[in-house]
This record gives C-alpha cells, structure tokens and sequence, in this order.
C-alpha cells in the first residue's frame, strides 16, 4: 500500500468521528493538528498540569521537555484521550475530543494519531508482524491491504524478515523500531513520542532519532516529541531527511533557510515556562532551561552517523564519524 492509499483508507476510518463534530471546528481555514486550550488535570488533589495552552501547526514538531513529573506523558495521553482533563479544552485538527466517548476515541487513535510509549508496549505473544497488524486488524483493514500496509512499515523501519520473531528475541532497539512501525502504519498525520530512546546505547538511540526524523520529514506528520536528553533537539532541529533520486533516503544538516519547522515547550510543575525557538531555548536564561542545558550539554557532531542505518546491504565500514 502507498503512502496516499494508506492515508485514503485511513481518513474512511476516522469518519465517524469527523462527522460527530462538523459544527465544532476551529474558525481557521486550517486548524492546527493540536491544541489545547487552559487545560487542567490534577490527581488527588495534586495538580498534574495547569492552565496549558498551546498550537500544534501541521508539519510541525514540537519538544516537549522538564524535570521528571513536570507532566510531559501526561500531556501526551490528555493528547491522545487516553487521559480527560479536569476543565478546558482538547482539539485534534480542529474537533474537540475531551467529552468524546471511547468508541469515538478509538476511531482517532487508529485512524489520524499514532503513538509511541515510553515503556515497552508490545504484546509479548503476538509476533512482530501481528503486533504491527494489531492497529489495522481491529479497525476491519482488508487481509490484504493489512499485509501491504504492515510489509510497508517493516520496510521503513528496516525490519524486512524478522516479522515472525517474537518481542523476546528482539534487542531493544529492534523492540523500539516495531513500536514505531506499529504507530506509523497507516501513514497517521500526528504522532507522539515519548522518550523513544529512553534506556537504548547512544548508537542504537542516533538510529531512531533518524527514523523519527524520517517520518516527520518523507511523511508529513505533526509531532511532539518528549525528551529529558537535551542533545536530541538541536540534531532533530538542525537535520532532515530526504530521498535521493535512486531511492536512497539520507539523513543531512539542514541549510539554515530550510529548517524544519520546530520549537521547544519547557513544563515547570504542570505549567508551560517557556514556548519559542530552539534557538532562543538555548540562549534561555531562565532556571530550570540553564540546569537543563549545563546538564545535558552534548557535543552530537562526534557521534557516529550512518546513512540509512538498516540497509542489510551496508557493511560496518560505511558508518563514519561526522
């Protein structure tokens, strides 16, 4: 299934839900993907997020970073609507989803957003092949459209092959790599990423961030990106992906007027401290940005880069020191 037919048949799952709401859209021609407006949501009495404001514009990326408890995952299921706030206002691409039942939640969840979880989500008995399936298989996807949907999406992540191997005899960044497949497929126009290189070594954690990269830049999505690693922002805003003429796709420093479009969300107990640029975040004198920064300061240029880093064409000479 190509890219356009995978969005085709996604939008027919999600009609249900765009129906529901015609008459709540945003006045703007073109909504944003995300927005929240003043919302709140506490647990026990302890506030988790408050008085939280901001726009996702389509194609957009947007980090979200903080101390440990600020409410960066909690944003993210508010987001996804696995989470209600207490008071204010959700949107997804205009429609309001936060007094939505589930069976409508559903349809948003497997038809316009994938995500992916900071802790290891996959079905330890189900095979690589049906966990990436599991999406599309209880939204009624055709057995051969969900075949071609989901070899797809074991291409783009580099997993041709190893699609009858349970989640047991993967390495962890085989088992990231599937969760990633299994939100992208069916081409979802947003996606959420929380900490995806949590616990990976910093080679396997480059690979993702350029697999992330790639979705964002060969798939058009709008996404907010939660990290605690502060070197990730600067590569995921400074690089982008492309494809070459020969199909090759390549992973390359950005030239300054075609940045990706990106800014950086700072929570602070619950609350947004800051919302600009990446380059004004890392001139921020604001407290909690300069703890963060000192840090987390990281020289990425001596990492290792690797052109399309799941060829199984590619011999270990390839990978080269930028």
């Amino acid at each position: 299934m190509g890219f356009q037919e995978a969005r085709r048949v996604t939008a027919i799952v999600a009609d249900d839900w765009r129906a529901f709401n015609t008459m709540n859209q945003a006045d703007d021609n073109t909504p944003s993907a995300i927005e929240f407006r003043n919302v709140f949501l506490s647990f026990d009495e302890q506030p988790s997020l408050v008085d939280v404001s901001f726009k996702l514009a389509p194609g957009e990326m947007i980090f979200i970073t903080g101390v440990s408890g600020s409410g960066k995952s909690v944003l993210l299921k508010l987001a996804m609507g696995l989470l209600k706030p207490d008071s204010g206002e959700i949107l997804i691409e205009g429609r309001h989803i936060e007094k939505l039942r589930e069976s409508k939640l559903l349809a948003i969840r497997g038809g316009l957003m994938g995500m992916v979880f900071q802790e290891d989500s996959l079905f330890s008995g189900l095979s690589v092949y049906d966990n990436i399936a599991y999406r599309l298989a209880e939204h009624g996807w055709h057995e051969d459209a969900m075949d071609r949907a989901v070899n797809e999406a074991l291409q783009f992540v580099g997993l041709e092959g190893e699609e009858d191997k349970l989640p047991e005899e993967l390495s962890g960044g085989m088992k990231r790599r599937v969760e990633i497949a299994r939100a992208l497929i069916g081409w979802p126009t947003i996606m959420l990423f929380d900490e995806p290189t949590m616990s990976l070594d910093p080679i396997v954690a480059i690979k993702i961030l350029d697999l992330v990269m790639q979705a964002r830049d060969l798939k058009q999505t709008s996404s907010l990106y939660v990290t605690k690693k502060i070197h990730e922002i600067p590569y995921l805003a400074h690089f982008q992906a492309s494809t070459r003429p020969d199909g090759q796709v390549i992973t390359a420093e950005a030239p300054d007027d075609k940045l990706p479009r990106t800014r950086v969300m700072v929570l602070d107990g619950g609350r947004i401290a800051f919302l600009d640029s990446v380059e004004r975040f890392s001139q921020s004198q604001l407290p909690a940005i300069k703890e963060m920064v000192t840090l987390e300061r990281h020289d990425h240029s001596h990492e290792p880069y690797v052109a399309n880093p799941w060829d199984k064409r590619r011999q270990p000479r390839e990978a080269r020191i930028a």
